[in-house]
C-alpha cells in the first residue's frame, strides 16, 4: 500500500513537471496593438485637410482657366509686375507647390506616429516622388478615386468643426456648473435646482461629445488619417505638375513656356489613356518650342531638387517691394490715399502729416520734386475734375494689389494659419513682386493729385464760407436799417 502510494506521487509529480515544460515551450501569442487614435491632435489634422481642400479646388478647370484668363491679366500686374505670361505663371505654380510642400511637412511630422513604416517614410518618399516622379507603393489617386476622398475630408473637416463647438459649449456648462457650486448666498433649494439641471445638461452633452468623437477625426488612428493625407498630397502635386506643363517634360517652374492655349484643354479622363494620372484638365502649354527644350535641358542640369528650385523662383528680385521689405508698407499706404481720394472734403491737417510720415525717403523725395513751382492756388474746377479721373485710374489698377496684399498676409498670420483661406489670392497678385521704382512713381502721382484736390476742397470751403458770412453781414446789415 505504501508502495502505491509513493508510485502515484510519482507519477504525479513527473506529470505536472511535463506540463510545465509544454506550457513554458508553448509560443505565446503576441497581444494585438492596438492604434492610438489621434484624439486632440484632430483640430490640427482638421485643417491640415481643410488646406488640401482648399489646393485641390484651386486647381480645378474652372480656377486654372480664370488664372489663365484673369488672374494674370490684371492690369495692375502688367504695369508694375510683369508682362510675361510664362513667368507669371511661374510664380503661381511655385506658390501652390510651395504651400504644398509646408502641408507635407506637417503631415511628415503627424507619420512618425504611425505603425505602418511607409506612412512613416511619408516624407522621403513625396521628395523622391517631387524629384523623380517615382510612386513605388501607387499613392497618386486617379481622378474618381480623389473626388471620393475628397468627399471624405470634407465631411471629417464638418463633423471636427461640430466636435470642436460641442466640446466648447460643454466647457462653457461645466463652468458654469462650478460657479453655482461656489455661490454661497443662494437659497439652498434653489441652488441644488440649478446643480441638477447644469448636470442633466452635462450628462447629455457629453453624450453629444462621445458621439460626435465616434464620427469626427477623434477617434481615427495615425495611420488611417495619414494615409488620406498622404494619398492626396502625392495627388495634389501630380495634378499641378500635370496643369503647368511640368508633370510628363520634366520642367521646373520656371521654365514654363511662352506659348499657352487659351484656357486649360479638357477632356474625360477615360478618353485620354496617355495621360499618366488620369485627370480631366489638360497642361496649360501646349507647344513644345525650342526655348522650351532649352530650359528644361537647363533644369535638368541643376542639381537641387524640386522643392529647392522652386523655392528660388518665390525669392523676390533686388529690384522689388518683397525683397525690400516694403509690399505690406505701400499696401497700407495706397489704401489710406484711396480713403483720402474718395473724401478728399474730411481730410484734415493732422490725417495729412500722419501720411506724410508713412512717406519713405525716396517717395518724399521724389514729391517734393513733382511739387516745385506748383502755385499755392488750387481753384480750378477743371483741373481738379482732371486730377480726380486720373486718381481713379490709376487707383483701378493699384488699389486690388495693395487690398490683396493685406488679404495675402492676414491670411497667413499666425492667428489664421490654421483655418481655411478665404481667398485666392496669389502672390503675383499682390505688391509683393512689384517693381519698386515704378510703384513710388505710381504713388507721388497719387500724392500730387490728392495734395491739389485737398486744396481745391479746403479753397471751396472756405469760400462757401466766407460768401455765407458776408451774405450774413448783409442780411444784418439790411434789417438794422
Amino acid at each position: 500500500m505504501a508502495l502505491e502510494t509513493w508510485l502515484i506521487k510519482v507519477k504525479t509529480a513527473i506529470s505536472n513537471k511535463f506540463d510545465v515544460v509544454v506550457k513554458s515551450s508553448a509560443p505565446h501569442p503576441k497581444p494585438k496593438r492596438k492604434c492610438s487614435s489621434v484624439g486632440v491632435l484632430a483640430f490640427e489634422i482638421a485643417g491640415l485637410m481643410s488646406k488640401l481642400l482648399h489646393l485641390w479646388q484651386s486647381l480645378s478647370d474652372k480656377n486654372m482657366i480664370r488664372l489663365r484668363n484673369d488672374s494674370i491679366s490684371l492690369e495692375g500686374v502688367r504695369k508694375i509686375i510683369s508682362n510675361d505670361e510664362a513667368f507669371l505663371l511661374g510664380l503661381a505654380c511655385a506658390e501652390m507647390v510651395e504651400n504644398l510642400r509646408l502641408l507635407a511637412k506637417s503631415v511628415s511630422r503627424i507619420s512618425k506616429r504611425c505603425d505602418d513604416p511607409n506612412l512613416q517614410c511619408f516624407g522621403q518618399l513625396f521628395e523622391e516622388f517631387a524629384n523623380s516622379g517615382r510612386d513605388p507603393h501607387g499613392l497618386v489617386l486617379s481622378w474618381k478615386e480623389m473626388e471620393t476622398k475628397i468627399k471624405k475630408m470634407d465631411r471629417y473637416v464638418t463633423v471636427t468643426a461640430t466636435l470642436y463647438r460641442e466640446m466648447d459649449e460643454l466647457s462653457v456648462m461645466e463652468s458654469a456648473l462650478r460657479k453655482v457650486a461656489n455661490i454661497n448666498n443662494e437659497h439652498d433649494s434653489t441652488k441644488e435646482q440649478k446643480i441638477v439641471d447644469l448636470q442633466q445638461k452635462i450628462f447629455w452633452q457629453k453624450q453629444e461629445v462621445k458621439y460626435m468623437k465616434d464620427r469626427s477625426l477623434w477617434n481615427r488612428s495615425f495611420d488611417t488619417v495619414t494615409s488620406v493625407l498622404a494619398r492626396s498630397i502625392f495627388t495634389i502635386l501630380a495634378r499641378t505638375k500635370l496643369v503647368f506643363g511640368i508633370g510628363q517634360q520634366q520642367y521646373h517652374p520656371s521654365s514654363l513656356p511662352r506659348s499657352l492655349s487659351a484656357s486649360a484643354t479638357v477632356y474625360p479622363s477615360d478618353q485620354n489613356p496617355s495621360t499618366p494620372y488620369h485627370f480631366v484638365s489638360g497642361p496649360l502649354n501646349s507647344a513644345k518650342t525650342e526655348e522650351n527644350k532649352e530650359s528644361a535641358m537647363a533644369a535638368d542640369d541643376d542639381d537641387s531638387g524640386f522643392f529647392e528650385s522652386n523655392s528660388k523662383i518665390l525669392k523676390p528680385p533686388p529690384t522689388t517691394l518683397g525683397a525690400a521689405a516694403l509690399a505690406i508698407h505701400y499696401a497700407n499706404l495706397i489704401i489710406v490715399m484711396e480713403k483720402m481720394i474718395k473724401s478728399p472734403q474730411l481730410v484734415g491737417v493732422d490725417a495729412r502729416d500722419d501720411l506724410y510720415s508713412m512717406l519713405p525717403s525716396s517717395v518724399r523725395s521724389s514729391l517734393r520734386a513733382r511739387l516745385k513751382g506748383v502755385g499755392f492756388s488750387a481753384s480750378d474746377p477743371v483741373l481738379a475734375g482732371e486730377w480726380r479721373e486720373a486718381l481713379g485710374r490709376i487707383l483701378g489698377w493699384l488699389s486690388p494689389l495693395a487690398h490683396n496684399m493685406i488679404k495675402w498676409q492676414s491670411e497667413r498670420s499666425f492667428e489664421q494659419q490654421n483655418l481655411v483661406p478665404k481667398t485666392n489670392v496669389l502672390l503675383l497678385q499682390t505688391l509683393y513682386f512689384a517693381n519698386k521704382e515704378k510703384t513710388e512713381a505710381a504713388i507721388t502721382e497719387l500724392l500730387v493729385g490728392l495734395n491739389y484736390i485737398w486744396r481745391f476742397e479746403r479753397e471751396m470751403t472756405a469760400k462757401a464760407l466766407f460768401e455765407c458770412n458776408n451774405l450774413n453781414g448783409l442780411l444784418n446789415l439790411q434789417s438794422s436799417s
